[in-house]
């Protein structure tokens, strides 16, 4: 028969060793959390990226715009005094 002191160590030790597990699979978990987090900061900043230079591209479609229907509007101006 083992004394009380020695199972209570041994109980001690299984307890620190079932703790020790559990915090590696924590740290294992917040570790993929980050990892994705990141992930998802980088897609986020390409997307804003892409997002500014498509609106950079689009600018001068209402200026376009403008100038063509001055253009008509001149057009139109010089055929009615013709």
């Amino acid at each position: 028969m083992t004394p009380p002191e020695t199972s209570i160590a041994l109980e001690l030790a299984e307890l620190r060793r079932t703790m020790e597990v559990g915090f590696t699979e924590q740290r294992g978990q917040l570790m993929l959390l980050v990892q994705r987090g990141e992930q998802t900061d980088k897609t986020l900043d390409d997307h804003e990226k892409r997002l500014d230079s498509l609106e950079r591209a689009r600018w001068p479609l209402p200026s376009i715009a403008a100038l063509a229907g001055l253009a008509g509007i001149g057009t139109s101006i010089i055929a009615l005094y013709r």
